[in-house]
C-alpha cells in the first residue's frame, strides 16, 4: 500500500481483442462513478516494469503473456473514493499465450488479498463515445498515437 503523499509506479497492460481491450470495472462510490482500467499493478522494488506485468498477470488472472510491447507513459493525479492518488503509469500492450481466454466475455480474477475481480472485453468505442469511462486519463490517446504510428 502506498502511503499518503507518495507517488506509486505501476505499469498496465492493454490486451486487445478485435475492437475491445480487456479491462476491470470499478466503481467510486464518492463519485457514483463506474470506471474501467487494464489490468496491472504496483511495481515492486528491484522490479523491472516489464517483469511487473507478467508477474501481476499470472497472480491476478493466471495467465502467460508474450509480445509484450512498451506503449508509454501516463503521469496519473486522481481523486478515487475521496482520496488524492499520483501515479507514475508504464504503458503496455501484450497478448495471452492461451488464445481461449479471447473466447471468454468474461474473465475471472484474483487480488492479492483474496478479492475477487471480473475482467471484460469492452469496445474501444464505448470509451471514445463517452458512454464508458477509461483510467488513467489519456490512456486512450496514448493507444490511438500508438495505432497511428503502426500504420504509417
Amino acid at each position: 500500500m502506498v502511503k499518503r503523499g507518495q507517488i506509486r509506479p505501476i505499469a498496465i497492460c492493454v490486451f486487445r481483442n478485435g475492437e475491445s481491450i480487456l479491462v476491470f470495472e470499478g466503481y467510486d462510490p464518492v463519485k457514483d462513478e463506474t470506471y474501467y482500467r487494464p489490468l496491472g499493478g504496483g511495481i515492486e522494488f528491484g522490479e523491472h516494469s516489464r517483469e511487473c506485468i507478467a508477474r501481476e498477470i499470472r497472480e491476478e488472472l493466471g495467465a502467460e503473456i508474450k509480445d509484450l510491447t512498451y506503449v508509454g507513459m501516463i503521469e496519473n493525479v486522481f481523486i478515487c473514493d475521496g482520496q488524492p492518488g499520483h501515479e507514475i503509469v508504464l504503458v503496455y500492450e501484450a497478448n495471452f499465450v492461451e488464445q481461449r481466454l479471447y473466447d471468454r466475455k468474461v474473465i475471472k480474477g484474483q487480488e492479492d488479498d483474496g478479492s475477487e475481480f471480473i475482467a471484460l472485453w469492452k469496445p474501444v468505442d464505448e470509451f471514445r463515445s463517452g458512454t464508458a469511462r477509461l483510467y488513467p486519463e489519456g490512456l486512450l490517446d496514448l493507444l490511438d498515437r500508438e495505432a497511428t504510428v503502426l500504420i504509417e
